[in-house]
Formats: structure tokens, sequence, C-alpha cells
């Protein structure tokens, strides 16, 4: 048995085994009709998130920005984007959601901002070695006349991470050029991002999800990468950290960083902060949830594995110990705005890299139906786990990726600096289905900023009335999960079979996954809720089943 030990008297934090719902909110409901998605059109769909049952929705980022990377090109922390409203509309958000009973958590991008920010702007008109510069990293070139890069690091979206200004020098960005890196060695910098912090947390935020949180901390000797050592390719983040230390990902000097932030959270009760963290492994991953640092981070092993019992089972066991070796639970993600929906991963034959099926791969290789069948059964899975779980806009849908957006409307800046090799995350950005109507969908009243593809209605909310509906799925198993998943932390394997992911839960609930090619026996007790058919007491194959035993 897996069992997370608290103390009988001490209260579960609400985050500790909470729900979440992610809004990417340029694609999530157009409350002004302009096309894009904004906070009144958040604050018009809160009872349909209230009938989810979730305790706090996620929204990405929402200051001002140019919008290079979808928002995390950030020009001023302590505003809204215009497109989305202005801080008196996030105020009434925040406590509107309240009185439904659900908490709001921003994004905090700290590792760089847009290159359209006011300091930014400072640095390039100041001389080099200023306190301006300071605040972002500066370096001379190297060669004979300097003309070369301080070093060959490659930028997350591709390309060099340098890019030289007037004067000669070069600054440093991890991603696009148009997000310059900050300076975290610099007090400035870290007295800000504290400021920013309590502005957010005395607007009545429960919390951030942090950006980037394995970045921030550099090798100030900046040294070259050994590319051809790497076990994944350096440009996708993809456990490049397994053969040792690296210049920029995972220092161990980042959590000097992150216990800053802490402090300021403690002064704030039943808040939060979650870690989006790339890292080697579960030991690494641990460090960033210490009593004194993040609360949450999100568990990627789960969602990278293949739609295989040995590989679920695998990744669950090792998130559950590694969380547990510091007192903590895995917080669980299926999909997010930064890869492709796992209806379409699920979909896909084995071992099928679906970032590189986006641009080229054989479109006879994807089978829709099955993909939403794993799905379901997948999210049955997540909710019935111990600890707290993340959904995504549009996975109670079934939504699947949209994998052919035409390349002109493709706005993530992947698909341009990779050279047109590598398809971005614009499928996993298409504006949400709502109802039946025209012509969004029921998105807003004028065609959305992506483009919704033909049919996309038939997934909306008006057409997910019956009790078979995906969305009806993620309501009763949602609800069901307040009443039986969240009493305690404990998890008792079951041995159905090697192709059979099940457990018992401490409340009384097994779950079953039947992954095999057949169907499969229930342990005798009332089905709670199936994602699938349920024959003489047997499980359909790629279905899952929550029974009171």
């Amino acid at each position: 048995m897996h069992t997370v030990a608290m103390h009988s008297q001490i209260p579960v934090p609400w985050w500790r085994r909470g729900a979440f719902y992610q809004v990417y909110i340029r694609s999530f409901a157009d409350g002004n009709g302009d096309g894009t998605g904004d906070i009144a059109g958040i604050r018009s769909r809160l009872p349909k998130l209230a009938s989810l049952s979730v305790d706090a929705i996620w929204i990405n980022p929402w200051y001002p920005s140019p919008l290079n990377d979808g928002g995390y090109d950030v020009t001023d922390y302590v505003d809204i984007n215009p497109l989305y409203g202005n801080l008196d509309e996030a105020k009434a958000l925040i406590a509107e959601a309240t009185d439904h009973g659900i908490k709001v958590m921003v994004d905090l991008v700290p590792n760089h901002t847009s290159s359209a920010h006011r300091w930014f702007g400072e640095a390039l008109a100041a001389s080099p070695g200023s306190p301006e510069r300071d605040r972002y990293v500066f370096r001379d070139g190297t060669g004979p006349d300097g003309g070369l890069p301080p070093n060959n690091w490659r930028s997350v979206f591709g390309g060099s991470t340098w890019t030289r200004v007037p004067d000669g020098q070069r600054y440093l960005h991890l991603f696009d050029p148009s997000q310059p890196d900050l300076n975290w060695e610099n007090p400035t910098v870290r007295d800000a991002f504290h400021d920013i912090l309590r502005f957010w947390l005395d607007l009545g935020a429960c919390g951030f999800r942090v950006d980037v949180a394995h970045g921030l901390a550099k090798d100030q000797t900046f040294p070259d990468i050994d590319h051809d050592a790497d076990d994944a390719d350096e440009t996708d983040q993809d456990r490049v950290l397994a053969r040792g230390a690296h210049p920029h990902w995972d220092r161990d000097d980042v959590h000097d960083i992150i216990r800053g932030w802490r402090t300021v959270l403690d002064e704030y009760p039943d808040t939060v902060m979650v870690a989006e963290a790339w890292v080697a492994n579960w030991d690494r991953l641990a460090r960033y949830l210490r009593a004194d640092e993040f609360h949450q981070v999100f568990d990627f092993d789960f969602l990278e594995a293949d739609w295989d019992a040995s590989q679920m089972r695998h990744a669950i066991v090792t998130s559950l110990d590694g969380a547990a070796s510091v007192g903590a639970v895995p917080t669980w993600v299926l999909s997010n705005h930064d890869v492709v929906r796992h209806a379409t991963r699920y979909a896909l034959p084995p071992g099928t890299r679906s970032k590189t099926w986006l641009l080229d791969g054989d479109r006879n290789d994807i089978d829709d139906a099955l993909g939403l069948r794993r799905a379901r059964a997948a999210a049955l899975l997540m909710l019935a786990l111990p600890g707290s779980i993340y959904l995504y806009q549009g996975e109670e849908l079934g939504l699947p990726e949209v994998y052919d957006l035409p390349v002109e409307v493709l706005d993530d800046p992947v698909w341009t600096r990779s050279g047109h090799t590598e398809k971005g995350r614009d499928g996993c950005w298409v504006p949400i289905p709502w109802t039946d109507d025209a012509p969004s969908a029921g998105f807003g009243s004028v065609e959305p900023w992506l483009p919704q593809p033909p049919g996309w209605s038939a997934f909306a909310t008006a057409s997910n009335t019956d009790p078979s509906s995906t969305l009806d799925l993620y309501r009763r198993a949602l609800e069901l999960r307040r009443i039986h998943m969240t009493k305690d932390e404990d998890l008792e394997w079951l041995d159905l079979g090697a192709d059979v992911v099940a457990f018992h839960r401490g409340s009384g609930v097994a779950c079953v996954v039947n992954m095999s090619t057949s169907e499969v026996p229930l342990p005798a007790g009332e089905v709670l809720v199936a994602s699938g058919p349920i024959t003489d007491g047997k499980l359909a194959t790629d279905c899952s089943a929550w029974i009171l035993v």
C-alpha cells in the first residue's frame, strides 16, 4: 500500500487534493465579440465551471504582451492585457469565482520578460556593464572580432540563444528573441518579483503556476554544451539532464530563488505554488517539493506514458514514491497548452512521437475513436489517484488536437524558429466550442483568432447532454472524486492481469483500467462510474471503471 502520512489533527490543505481547471484565456470564451477570449468570457462561463466540481482555475498569462509567445512574453506583470479586460474585471472575476466556490490561480513568468518590457528598453539604451543591462543577461561575443555568440546554447524554439544588439553585445534568450532572460543573480530582479507576488495575492489570487521553474539560474561561466552527448533533442527540454549537471536547466542554485518566493506565499494563508519543472528524474523533482519550496509540481512522466499498463504503473509508483519522500503528493495532468492533446496522443500507434507526427506523419495512422475511448479511460484513472489533478480546457469535451491547421494561421514561434521543421502548439490552442451556434460554436459572436475545424460544434456542451457523453463522464467523476477520492492518500495495487491497471483506495473504491485486448472481470461491488461498456460484470477493452467494493 502507498500511504502519505498526515497528522490526524492537522487539516489537509485544500490544494493537496484539489481539482484545478486550466483556462487558456485566448481560447476559452469571447465575451466582447472581437474573436479573442477574455475575462468577460470567463465570468460568463463560471456556472459551467462550477458544474464540473473544480476547486480552482489556473489562467494562462493575462498580462500586457505583444503575444509573440501566447502571452509568455510579458511587458507588465501587474496589469491586464487590454485584449482580455482590465484590473477591475480581474478583481470582479476573482470575487465572482469565489461566490461559485472556485479560486483563481495566475501564471507567473519569471525566466524572461518581453523585449517590449520597459526594463529591456532601458537596457538597450544603457551602456554595457550598466545597472539597467544587469537586469538581463548580456555578454560580449567571442572570436577575434567578437562576432561569434558567447557559447553554443540552443533556444527551445530553435536557433541560438543569443541575439546581437547594435553595440555588439548579445543578450540571452532561452526561448524566442522577443523573450530576453532575466538575470536572477541581480537582487533588483528578485525584489521586484516578490512585489509582483504580493500584488496578485493582495487582489485575491490563490497562488501561482510558475513557468519554467527549472530555469532562472545559469552557470555564470556560460560553458558550451556537448549537444551530441545529450540523450534527447536539446531544444525539446525532454530529459536533457539525465547525464548530469546542465548549465541552465535545473541548477541547484535555483532553489534559493524558490525559497524566497515561498516566504512571500507563507504570509498568505491557503495559497499555493505549482512548478512547471522538466527535470531528469523524481530524485531531482522532489527537491522542488521540499517544505520551504513549491507546494505542487506537475507530473510529466504520467503525461508522457504510452497507453501501456506497465508504463502507467511505473509512472504512478515512481511519482507516489518520489513525492512521498518529501511528504508531498503528486500533481497529475494529461494535457496542457504545451503538449498534443491526449485524445490524439492515444489515437496514434505505439511509439509514435506525436510532435513529429503533427508535421508530416501518416494521417492514416490516427484512430480518433480509439483515442477518445482511451482518453475517457485515462481521465478516470487520473481522477482516482491520490493527490491533486489539473484539467486542460476542452478535455472534458473529448477535444482532439487540431493537427491540420493551415500553416498561414500558425501562431506558435516554434514553427518559424525551427525553419518550418517542427509544428508548434497551435493545435491545442484552438478556441473551444460551447454550443452548436454559428459562427464559432458558441465561443463568441465572430470568427475566432484561430480557425475551428469543420464539425467542431459536435463536441460542444449543447451536444453533450446524453449520459454517455464525455462531459457527463467528467461531471459525474469529478463529483464522485470529491466524495470518495479526497478522504485519504492511500493506494493499494490490485492484480487483475499484466495489462490491467487496478488499485484500491482507502475509501473503499477500486479503479480498474483495462489496457488489454479483451474484456476483464471487475471486482464485485457497485459500479459508480465507467468510461465504457460493462457486460456481465466484464469491462470492455480500453475502458475504466470505479467500483465501490
